[in-house]
């Protein structure tokens, strides 16, 4: 039951208040994140979509309100820096603040290893840059995104150059690592991979867009990302691997919240206490030599 508690008097067979739930779930979690990880004076990151809509929208309300001062935003497609410059939050770019303190955006998939599949909305190069210069990168969606293995619920979209596109294309479908996928030109709007216009869709950095589509789950998530990213001709894809934070996700129960474990921390501790106590160790046998003596 995908239905929030306040939804569930509603007739379920109803497409409109399916939608309307469906809705609610994503503005739930859009403001839990503004709520649970930004405070005043940070540089936050805005994601683009439409969960990410809700994150702007309350962070708009919460600056209005005087709850958070001296923030400053920076958006990750013009849809958002148009969100919100109406909301009025001060934005700045990349080119001045290289550093933020947290990033929100939405995720279109997001497998068991934290892995997400982004770009759905054509965003994916300008998300990517906010989001690996964040110190915090929190992803926020709903159940129907998550999945066992990446690729057969939603394509892998890869943005390329528009020079000799289709050579791109070719070359990236002849990669071992994406073994079985289709690549698919996206047409018409970029902003979604669904064909709505005979023209090629263009990005808002004047780039085109091939969605990668698999019939089974990718094998090996971290060697096509590199795969892919080491193609000339590719200027990046949609699979952030090794970034998340935190993945809040909505569902009937209200909002959950995941993180990845930091396997590396526990490892170097453990590390660090091997190579103390060896030091203790041999500290006190020197110390019985120079006694003796």
């Amino acid at each position: 039951n995908i239905y929030p508690p306040h939804i569930k008097q509603h007739h379920h067979h109803n497409l409109h208040h399916k939608m309307t739930s469906q809705e609610e779930l994503k503005k739930q979690t859009g403001y839990k994140s503004v709520d649970d990880y930004v405070s005043s004076g940070m540089v936050v990151g805005l994601g683009t979509g439409s969960t990410a809509y809700y994150a702007v929208e309350r962070l708009g309300q919460k600056l209005k309100s005087g709850e958070l001062k001296d923030i400053v935003a920076i958006p990750t497609s013009i849809r958002t820096k148009e969100q919100a410059e109406s909301l009025g939050i001060p934005l700045v770019t990349l080119d001045t603040h290289s550093k933020l303190d947290v990033a929100i955006d939405g995720a279109d998939n997001v497998d068991p290893g934290f892995n997400l599949v982004k770009g759905g909305g054509g965003a994916l190069l300008r998300e990517k840059m906010v989001e690996l210069a964040a110190d915090k990168f929190i992803v926020i969606v709903d159940e129907s995104k998550l999945c066992g293995g990446l690729g057969p619920t939603f394509p892998i979209p890869v943005e390329i150059t528009p020079f000799c596109h289709e050579h791109t294309i070719r070359t990236i479908a002849a990669l071992p690592s994406c073994e079985g996928c289709k690549a698919v030109l996206r047409m018409g709007s970029s902003s979604n991979n669904k064909v709505d216009g005979d023209e090629i869709a263009v990005t808002d950095n004047g780039n085109y867009i091939v969605d990668l589509h698999f019939a089974e789950a990718i094998k090996n998530v971290p060697k096509m990302a590199a795969d892919l990213k080491a193609l000339c001709g590719v200027v990046d894809h949609g699979l952030f691997c090794g970034m998340t934070t935190a993945v809040l996700c909505a569902g009937a129960d209200g909002v959950t919240v995941t993180a990845p474990e930091k396997k590396n921390k526990a490892e170097k501790i453990v590390k660090n206490m091997a190579f103390l106590s060896a030091a203790v160790g041999l500290l006190a046998v020197s110390t019985m030599i120079i006694r003796k003596r």
